[in-house]
């Protein structure tokens, strides 16, 4: 039976809420056939640390590896460490690393399909960073995946949004680091509205000019991009982006308010699915 809430109404008083009761979902025979679709997947704090959850993360391993096989048992790959997973926002690269390292290993245990987010945030805090930087720090992150057994997810750098000066800049790191992975990746386009350090990214605030940026970027290393997570939340663009894009290279959607309409597609084309709000919703979903 459904426990009831006690909620703060605008007038200082207190109401009580009974939730309805949950529906029941089946869950998935078989793997899911027509879409790709990975939930990206927060992080279960240690209810019981005495630690600084913004400076010291603790993360309650047991819960946080339970919720990925429950994630994988409705059907679900698993995008790992990524912001939905407090990455750059209190889960410093250290802790990010272990969590990689630890979700690869249970992602094998049952089969389960996974991908990492690889990015440049352990140089937060470094000053005069240079693109020759933000390279290296990109290729050591993206290693780790690898030599893990996980394959990549390539996140929006902060820093390269800082220092660069130039589309040229966004051309040499992306297509030097996609000249080094082994094996194809999902980059990551995430809007300002998200995190404002990554205004102007692909070095226009002109979002049409900068998709140009992407596109280019894609088009000339397409054979290592598994596709693109866009997270602008406008679905216009994200339609337009997603017919510009090579045959082999897929649109993840990143989307919360869109998704149903772009992963049902039109008749030019759908998104696949890389979604935070999949974490939250899974059954539903």
């Amino acid at each position: 039976m459904p426990r009831s809430l006690r909620l703060p109404r605008r007038d200082g008083t207190i109401t009580s809420y009974t939730p309805m009761a949950s529906s029941p979902f089946s869950v998935p025979s078989q793997p899911l056939q027509s879409r790709v679709a990975y939930a990206a997947v927060h992080v279960v704090a240690d209810p019981v640390a005495t630690t600084n959850p913004m400076t010291e993360p603790c993360v309650d391993w047991d819960a946080t590896l339970r919720y990925r096989h429950y994630l994988w048992s409705l059907g679900f790959g698993v995008a790992e460490a990524m912001d939905t997973a407090q990455r750059g926002m209190g889960l410093d690269w250290t802790v990010a690393k272990e969590l990689i390292v630890r979700s690869l290993a249970e992602a094998r245990s049952v089969g389960g399909t996974i991908a990492c987010g690889a990015g440049t945030d352990h140089l937060v805090g470094r000053t005069n960073l240079t693109i020759g930087d933000v390279l290296a720090a990109y290729v050591e992150q993206c290693g780790v995946v690898e030599q893990a057994g996980g394959r990549i997810i390539l996140m929006a750098s902060r820093a390269l949004a800082a220092c660069a000066t130039g589309p040229d800049d966004y051309a040499h790191v992306y297509g030097e680091v996609l000249r080094q992975v082994d094996e194809p990746v999902i980059l990551h386009w995430l809007g300002d509205m998200f995190d404002p350090a990554l205004a102007g990214y692909w070095d226009s605030r002109d979002l049409d000019a900068a998709m140009d940026v992407c596109c280019s970027v894609i088009e000339a290393h397409a054979p290592k991009i598994d596709g693109i997570k866009i997270s602008l939340l406008d679905k216009d663009r994200e339609i337009a982006m997603r017919r510009r894009l090579p045959a082999t290279v897929r649109m993840y959607t990143g989307d919360d308010f869109n998704y149903p309409e772009l992963i049902l597609g039109d008749e030019q084309g759908h998104s696949h699915a890389l979604l935070g709000i999949f974490d939250a919703i899974a059954p539903a979903a």
